[in-house]
Order: C-alpha cells, then structure tokens, then sequence
C-alpha cells in the first residue's frame, strides 16, 4: 500500500484538474442561469439586449450641433451649432454620443455601473468607438473620466476606464489612465440643477506633475459614460488644457437631450 498517492497529486495535474473543474461549473451556471436583457430581464443570446429592446434604442447620428453633438429636427447644414453651444460653448472642442439617454440606455448604464454587467462593456465601447469615428482619428490618446479611489474601491472598477480600454483596442488609440486625477470625492450629480453640478466637480481634477509631459501638446479624448448637463467633462477638459493639452473632445454612450432642439 502505497500512502499518499490518493491525496497528495504533483502540483501540474492538480492545477490542470483545477482548471478542468472550473470550466465545467463555469458551463454548468452558463447553463442553469442564462444571460438575461439588461433592460427588460428576458433571457438573450447576446449583445446585451434582446431584440424588442435594442429596436428601441435612440442610436443618435448626423445631423447634429458640430461642438456639442446634440441631434437636431432637421438637416440645416453642415457646421451649424446648437443654441448651448453658441450661449453656454463648453472648454471642450466637440462631444459625440452613440445614444440618448433614455429608458432603455438608463436600464443599460445601470446594469453596466451597479449591476456587475461588465460584460456590456464590448458592446457600448463597440457603439461608442462608431459614433466617435471623427474624434478617434485626430486623438493621439484617450483619457478616461476618472473615480475618486474611494468610489472605485467600493465599486471595484471604473466605467469610463473599462469603455476606453474597449475603444482604445477598436480603434488603436492609446489609453491614457494616469494622466487625470479626481482629487475631491464629490456627492454624487444625480437632482442637482445645472449650475450646482458645475460647482460640484469645481476644483475636482487635476493633472499630477508627473504626467503633464503626456498631456502637453497632445490631442485628448476624454471618455465617459453618460453626459448630463456637462460639468463632469468640462472640468475634466479644463483641467486638461491648463495642463498644455492642444485640445479635448469627449466622447460618451449617452447624452441627455431635450425633446426638440433648434439649430442657429
């Protein structure tokens, strides 16, 4: 009788069985727990969103403000600007968004951001990365919308970080996590007006002294999940130039936008 044998395996068999095992339980909760429709909960095969849903999307596309990317009513010409554009033009150069945010990109945001549905991130980075063709092509990196570490410790991970790193393989563009900070932990902007956002994230970005040689005469896109009322990616933007950035577009999977807009 040989003692041992039985419970003491040579460390590459038992990785291998180790291995073997979690991709049958793996299988096994693929299997008895199918991925469910991030807006509605119905079973799907795939992309994130049954077909009902994903028809009900509001992909946005031209024509649109050329500074902000707010979709208009109509076709007015190439190069027009919105209403907020010319009274209220933002430190950034232009913004694109895939969608407007509505019902079913809010249920898909929510999903991605407190929902643990990471595996959305392919398919919002994949319809970001074609929304914001134009900007990719003049940016020589992405810079994510940075936490405040101690909502990415609670979180676990950052949105905008995981959708550039997307964007940033789609399209070859280098991504840029180091070169922005969120030095203050602000409340969060949800039921704030507009002005009380803009004060909220005043002061809250900075450029460490170590990475203004990245920022300084580099084109930027800055990316983010969701654009509101703007004042997150205009600090952002801010914080960017004064730290010798040639320019800044922003770059998100949703934007508010208001029922009618009129061209100028």
């Amino acid at each position: 009788m040989h003692e041992g044998v039985a419970t003491e395996l040579p460390p590459r068999r038992l990785a291998r069985l180790a291995g073997a095992l979690r991709s049958a339980l793996g299988l096994a909760v693929d299997v008895a727990l199918p991925q469910l429709c991030a807006a509605c909960r119905e079973p799907v095969g795939g992309e994130g969103l049954c077909a009902p849903c994903w028809s009900k999307l509001a992909f946005i596309a031209p024509p649109y403000c050329e500074r902000l990317g707010i979709p208009f009513p109509f076709d007015p010409g190439p190069g027009v600007l919105s209403m907020e554009a010319i009274a209220d033009p933002p430190a950034y150069r232009r913004a694109r968004a895939a969608v407007r945010y509505d019902d079913i990109a809010r249920k898909l945001v929510h999903a991605f951001k407190y929902g643990d549905r990471l595996d959305l991130a392919p398919t919002m980075g994949r319809w970001m990365t074609n929304a914001g063709r134009e900007l990719l092509a003049e940016a020589d990196a992405i810079v994510p919308v940075p936490l405040h570490w101690r909502r990415q410790w609670a979180r676990r991970f950052n949105q905008s970080a995981l959708l550039g790193e997307v964007i940033g393989k789609a399209s070859g563009v280098g991504v840029a996590h180091a070169v922005l900070k969120r030095i203050k932990a602000t409340p969060q902007q949800v039921g704030l007006s507009q002005a009380e956002r803009a004060q909220n994230v005043q002061g809250a970005f900075r450029v460490p002294p170590a990475a203004k040689a990245e920022v300084a005469g580099r084109r930027l896109l800055l990316v983010d999940d969701v654009l509101t009322s703007g004042a997150t990616v205009d600090a952002c933007s801010r914080a960017l130039l004064r730290a010798g950035a040639a320019q800044v577009d922003v770059l998100v999977f949703a934007r508010v936008v208001a029922a009618v807009r009129t061209p100028i």
